[in-house]
């Protein structure tokens, strides 16, 4: 029998705390069927983690989680079985990583006038080729003993009324989903509930949005509160998108744990069957996804 399926994790290719191959075994560990590692705007995990997914009971979903903006309101697109080779989108998300690493140097110039924070701090907190931001100025501040976790940092310091915050480049959602389609993926709406794109996102962005190729909503994740999430639902039934629920784990980065929200069985089916830029790689899955 196919085990919980949990299609948003972390490694420390982006802001998770766990290398990919840490990040495979606590799935194993936790019990888990199916794991998507879906690393911030970066493929670069894809290769270890398939590495340690295989000859285990683990299938692995290739994803990543692409930044888009909207009216100033980060709305994020997650991106499953797409090809990591695509000119265009390895194009983009290297723009992405690039203005994320600016970014991050420019707040923590910032930063540096009040507190004793340096760039290398925030780099002693990385992996070579890691995708570096926010999560990584946080942990540097724990690091230096500001702040007691990264939460704490982010309702502080680091929040985007604290003085020191400062915008990075991304596209729009609507190209978000044009790149993720043209590369063979399959685009999913990240915790649209959770800081705000639920209301920037009207019915008529939604429309344009699934008309571009938008596939479904993360509605099961615990940053959409109750209300959001029937909210969401809704929306999933007039739109005709599938809904899916995920943990968002990022290791002790966050509180969230593998498997707290998961996905249907035949949603994934309806995932697989649709990309069509990679495939599940590990453990087969217990019937064939894809006739």
């Amino acid at each position: 029998m196919l085990g919980p399926i949990d299609l948003h994790t972390h490694s420390s290719v982006s802001d998770g705390t766990e290398t990919p191959t840490q990040l495979v075994r606590a799935a194993i560990a936790a019990g888990l069927g199916v794991v998507a590692l879906t690393d911030h705007d970066s493929t670069a995990g894809w290769y270890e983690a398939t590495a340690a997914a295989e000859g285990t009971a683990l299938t692995l979903v290739p994803g990543m989680e692409l930044s888009t903006q909207l009216d100033y309101a980060s709305v994020h697109m997650l991106a499953y079985l797409f090809d990591p080779g695509n000119a265009d989108l390895v194009a983009e998300t290297a723009r992405i990583r690039s203005e994320r690493l600016n970014r991050a140097e420019a707040m923590v110039q910032r930063i540096s006038a009040d507190y004793a924070l340096t760039w290398d701090d925030v780099l002693a907190q990385t992996v070579p080729g890691a995708t570096v931001g926010r999560p990584h100025i946080a942990d540097a501040l724990v690091a230096r003993g500001y702040v007691p976790n990264r939460s704490a940092a982010f309702e502080s310091i680091l929040h985007w009324r604290g003085g020191y915050y400062r915008p990075h480049y991304a596209p729009e959602p609507l190209e978000g989903v044009r790149l993720i389609r043209a590369a063979g993926g399959v685009p999913v709406l990240a915790h649209p509930g959770a800081r705000g794109p639920e209301r920037v996102l009207s019915d008529k962005r939604m429309r344009e949005l699934v008309d571009a190729g938008l596939f479904g909503l993360e509605v099961r994740h615990r940053d959409n509160p109750p209300a959001a999430r029937e909210r969401l639902l809704a929306t999933a039934r007039k739109f005709g998108l599938v809904v899916t629920g995920s943990s968002d784990y990022h290791g002790t980065g966050k509180p969230n744990l593998l498997g707290e929200n998961t996905t249907d069985a035949a949603v994934l089916e309806a995932i697989v069957a649709e990309g069509r830029g990679s495939q599940p790689v590990g453990a087969p899955l217990e019937r064939p996804l894809v006739e």
